[in-house]
């Protein structure tokens, strides 16, 4: 699938390019004696354990349905990722919080700063690279779903590019404030700005793991596709010929591009069985041709309330049914 391989190039991008930034920044803090510095080598390193374990979740869910799995592997994706929100939390903001806390309680000695600036503006840089091709994939998936940007952002099922778009954003910020901290501590002379940039950083990561974490236990749970879609769903299973009523919709996202549709349709009172046959194999097409990312639809042929029932009759008849008047 183009869309799998696109994460997959995404996320590889992300490993590579935190991986020499770790080494570098680690030697940069060394050299410096900056705990910014060692905080933000700590987030690469974060950043780059919580890549590999996207890897492994992109490789993972990918694999077909089978006997044992008669709806695939896709939820899987949200366990490892969910695992790397955690490598997020603890591999980099614990770290960097307490070594912010101790810096400022224990003080620092003050090395050479020079190198360090230079590494941070070459991370900078990659890091900035590696923002723009999550920041495009995000924006290509956004319009293939024809969903707004920020809208889909908030509420995309590709924790995996999400992950890294949010991992880079808080890595450009931790490179401005170890910046920051360093400059700080090389004109006052003491180690309190940069104790405080470090503790920022922590905090920072702290709220990235946090919003992963969050977003990958809602589609373990089970999360529905956003409201405007699913209203878009019901009036495009209304355009279909013999449908009279859409009497209740379940969606289910089980992926960034596999989405399940369950319906109970009302059809027409004077359809023929073929035409209910026919009416359930054109509303799939369509569904699939305006939005490819479904894969499922289930469709249960369900009697409507009568035309002199009430607004309530029936036992579906309720604020998410639908029908034709």
């Amino acid at each position: 699938m183009p869309e799998e391989s696109e994460s997959v190039g995404t996320v590889v991008v992300a490993v590579v390019t935190n991986l020499g930034i770790a080494a570098a920044k680690a030697f940069g803090g060394i050299v410096s004696g900056s705990s910014a510095m060692l905080s933000e080598a700590a987030h690469s390193v974060a950043d780059t354990v919580t890549e590999v374990l996207l890897l492994t979740a992109l490789k993972r869910s990918a694999r077909p349905a089978d006997e044992a799995h008669p709806l695939g592997y896709g939820p899987e994706r949200y366990i490892w990722a969910l695992l790397a929100s955690i490598a997020t939390f603890a591999g980099g903001a614990v770290f960097a919080v307490y070594d912010g806390i101790h810096t400022l309680v224990q003080g620092e000695e003050p090395g050479d700063p020079a190198l360090s600036y230079v590494i941070l503006a070459v991370a900078f840089v990659l890091e900035g690279y590696s923002l723009l091709v999550a920041w495009r994939q995000m924006r290509g998936e956004a319009a293939r779903m024809r969903a707004p940007l920020g809208v889909y952002v908030k509420h995309t099922p590709d924790t995996a590019v999400k992950a890294v778009l949010l991992e880079n954003v808080a890595a450009l910020i931790g490179l401005v404030l170890a910046a920051g901290g360093l400059l700080g501590a090389q004109l006052t002379g003491s180690g309190v700005p940069d104790g405080i940039a470090s503790l920022l950083i922590g905090l920072l990561l702290v709220a990235v793991a946090w919003e992963l974490g969050r977003s990958n236990a809602q589609y373990l749970i089970g999360r529905p596709l956003p409201a405007a879609m699913r209203a878009e769903v019901r009036e495009e299973l209304l355009t279909v010929l013999h449908i009279e009523g859409v009497l209740e919709l379940t969606t289910l996202v089980q992926g960034p591009s596999e989405v399940l549709i369950a319906a109970k349709i009302d059809f027409h009172d004077l359809a023929s069985a073929r035409q209910v046959e026919a009416a359930c194999e054109d509303a799939e097409d369509q569904l699939r041709e305006r939005w490819p990312a479904i894969r499922r639809v289930y469709l249960d042929p369900t009697p409507g309330p009568g035309p002199d029932a009430g607004p309530d009759a029936g036992p579906d008849a309720g604020p998410d049914a639908e029908v034709r008047p």
